[in-house]
């Protein structure tokens, strides 16, 4: 399964931001497994690296961007996915339609992220993480 995190997942994550950190953290835990193939974009890198430089410094937020890199698929924000936000009338925030175009040229199936309404425009699931644990990943661990 192709999974695509957007920004708010990985800042999650890299700042332990509770009561989401135990789901977002589980999720990211998938990228060693064999069955998902978890995405990002260099955007959504970029926006986690500004809120983990504000809490960690410059150093310790480079370092934490480095590990998720080394980890994570990164999914292009391409010429074409711009040009595909900016002819969708549907779409109103221009970030949000680079995210769900580089998810879409990966194939994934689902977007999580714990702004669910930023994708009203989507046609692919849009889970926050809690739903995406509920869903996908305690059928994984009881079988």
């Amino acid at each position: 399964m192709n999974i695509f995190l957007d920004a708010n997942i990985l800042v999650s994550v890299l700042n332990k931001e509770y009561p989401l950190f135990p789901f977002t953290s589980r999720i990211l835990s998938l990228a060693d497994n064999k069955r998902f193939k978890i995405y990002t974009s260099p955007l959504c890198l970029a926006i986690a690296f500004y809120f983990a430089e504000k809490k960690h410094r410059t150093v310790k937020a480079k370092e934490k961007i480095s590990v998720l890199s080394k980890h994570l698929k990164i999914a292009g924000n391409t010429a074409d996915g711009v040009l595909k936000t900016l002819d969708n009338k549907k779409i109103h925030d221009f970030e949000d339609g680079l995210e769900y175009y580089a998810a879409a040229e990966q194939n994934c199936s689902c977007i999580i992220t714990e702004d669910k309404s930023d994708f009203y425009f989507s046609d692919l699931e849009i889970l926050n993480s809690t739903e995406f644990c509920s869903k996908y990943l305690n059928s994984l661990y009881t079988k």
